[in-house]
């Protein structure tokens, strides 16, 4: 329900997901090798699975980008000042707490909330609210360096931050020990954010979130947007500085053109105040990334098949789900994972709803998913041909995962070698 700091707006028009699933099934199932979207995984089942996922021991990635944030949302709320906290793919905007806690100072002033600001009220059409503004973000860190030189430690490379060794790790609920900022670490400063705007294609998902967050932080604005990033990238226009947050590896379901024109879509829509903060997997051992995607309770299977279910279902398709047998596959040739669905033998499978019938030879597998795995150097490389600037890259102890801070070449976040 929306309320006076509350607010939806839907960007999709009303047959949006049919028409939608629609094209997704016609052309993935028709061309060579089959695809399917891993969008169409997330229905409430498939969402659910999903969030076991995240729960499972095999399944290192939430673990180790909620370490990074718990350490580093201190140090990213100082770099950056945000008065908006922009999140792409929101879903249930659980972890992105740790970011609003940040940046609203809520752990050094407790939980009254950010100060709200007149423009922002303005900017949405609220009641004004009396508050202050953001403040003068640093220019970079420059000084850890030579501390680090002082303790007889070698200098960290430019930019570059990983955590102690044997810094504690939280659960998946964000629960247990809590893990201490890194040495360097700013206090958390006084609150700057005034606005929390998720974007999301679920506009249920970003209900409830929205629900739950105006609920838990009394003073914070919540305006909530519902649209595709295929059909174009949004951004609100509201007063910066902007934080984009585009967490938990997302961007490797994109293939290399994806990227390159995300990268474009971004770029255009950043202003020189805005920042980017990217979470992205990393290349490691291929056993430690074939068990995050193959876990020994069969979970990633049934969330793999839930693709299915939702053909069944909307489509009035006759998959049967156990004809296809779950496949997760290390592409070294592209650094990624793959998830595919195995049919056991040759069969037909009749789409209704699509006047569409899709033959499946024995052992052929259709794409449901694609995770690249990323390294310094390369991805770097791509955001820079974008015209997108890495300032800094965090990583957890073991080097699983990094967090990227990302902005425009002479931003105001940019930092000085640190």
């Amino acid at each position: 329900m929306e309320t006076p700091r509350f607010t939806l707006e839907n960007l999709l028009p009303a047959d949006h997901r049919a028409t939608s699933l629609a094209e997704d099934v016609r052309g993935g199932l028709s061309g060579t090798p089959k695809t399917l979207p891993p969008k169409w995984f997330y229905d409430e089942r498939g969402s659910k699975l999903f969030d076991r996922i995240t729960r499972l021991p095999e399944y290192y990635l939430t673990r180790a980008e909620r370490q990074i944030l718990r350490a580093r949302a201190a140090e990213i709320a100082e770099l950056t000042a945000a008065r908006v906290l922009v999140e792409l793919g929101s879903g249930s905007s659980r972890k992105t707490r740790m970011l609003v806690d940040a940046l609203s100072g809520v752990a050094a002033a407790g939980p009254a909330g950010p100060h709200l600001g007149t423009a922002m009220d303005v900017a949405l059409g609220l009641p004004r609210a009396m508050g202050r503004g953001g403040r003068k973000r640093r220019k970079g860190l420059a000084g850890e360096g030579r501390a680090a030189e002082e303790r007889g430690a070698e200098p960290a490379a430019p930019g570059t931050d990983t955590m102690t060794a044997d810094a504690p790790v939280a659960d998946d609920a964000g629960n247990g020990a809590s893990v201490p900022p890194a040495a360097g670490s700013p206090a958390v400063p006084a609150g700057t954010l005034e606005l929390y705007a998720p974007i999301d294609v679920s506009e249920s998902a970003l209900q409830e979130a929205g629900d739950a967050l105006c609920r838990d932080y009394p003073e914070l604005r919540v305006h909530a947007t519902v649209a595709d990033f295929d059909t174009g990238l949004v951004l609100p226009e509201l007063p910066g500085p902007r934080l984009i947050a585009f967490l938990g590896s997302t961007l490797g379901n994109f293939d290399p053109a994806r990227r390159a024109a995300f990268y474009a879509e971004l770029r255009a829509l950043m202003r020189p105040d805005d920042a980017l903060l990217l979470g992205v997997d990393l290349v490691k051992d291929p056993a430690t990334m074939r068990r995050a995607y193959n876990d020994e309770q069969g979970v990633t299977m049934e969330f793999n098949k839930n693709v299915l279910r939702v053909l069944n279902r909307e489509l009035e398709a006759d998959f049967d789900l156990n004809d296809f047998d779950h496949r997760a596959v290390w592409n070294e040739e592209e650094e990624r994972m793959e998830m595919r669905l195995w049919s056991r033998f040759s069969q037909t499978v009749r789409i209704p709803a699509l006047g569409m019938t899709v033959d499946f030879g024995r052992g052929e597998e259709t794409r449901t998913e694609i995770s690249t795995k990323f390294r310094r150097a390369t991805l770097t490389e791509e955001l820079l041909a974008a015209g997108l600037a890495v300032d800094h890259w965090w990583t957890d102890p073991q080097d699983r995962f990094a967090m990227l801070l990302v902005t425009s070449p002479g931003s105001a976040t940019g930092s000085d070698g640190s």
